[in-house]
């Protein structure tokens, strides 16, 4: 009986315990290939931006606050990040018909891409899991036209990240 109950506290503990991320890409690092379906169920991959700025961003779930914030942010800021030459992909780990509502409802004018598999949150290192619940840590990576990481963006705020990458495009771009 102690014993079970040792194993109940220790399988409590581990369920609410800090997740353990892995390391993904950092900066200079080639961005991980991948290809994954969009919202309109398109198959898409970084190479299908090889030449442009990318704006990959994960997030954790599609219609939370959080998650609404951010794509409506990057929604609304669209024109000025293609202005600067970027273009801009979602990542999450729902489903396809998850993204084409969550698209449709909020008017996401660029692709949300289901990695319902967890591969490249994972190749990222930002897949991470709490109570038996998987997901994307909320995390945008910058990637350059030649498909290395030019950015690394943690602990993002959902109304900040748009103007944060925003801002780092044009110190980049004028560095180089």
């Amino acid at each position: 009986m102690r014993r079970l109950a040792r194993l109940v506290i220790l399988s409590l503990l581990c369920a609410f315990a800090a997740p353990v991320f892995a390391a993904g890409p950092q900066v200079g690092q080639a961005a991980p290939a991948f290809r994954l379906q969009d919202q309109a169920g398109h198959w898409r991959s970084p190479a299908d931006y090889h030449g442009h700025w990318l704006v990959l961003y994960f997030y954790p779930k599609d219609f939370t606050p959080g998650c609404t914030t951010e794509v409506c942010t990057f929604r609304d800021d669209i024109a000025k990040l293609r202005q600067a030459g970027a273009d801009v992909v979602g990542v999450s780990l729902d489903d396809v018909k998850s993204h084409a509502e969550f698209a449709e409802k909020y008017h996401v004018p660029f692709p949300l891409l289901s990695d319902a598999e967890r591969t490249v949150a994972t190749a990222y290192g930002v897949l991470t899991s709490r109570m038996g619940m998987h997901y994307a840590r909320r995390t945008t990576f910058l990637i350059d036209p030649q498909g290395h990481i030019a950015k690394v963006y943690t602990d993002v705020d959902p109304e900040k990240n748009s103007a944060q990458v925003l801002a780092d495009l044009a110190t980049l771009k004028a560095a180089s």
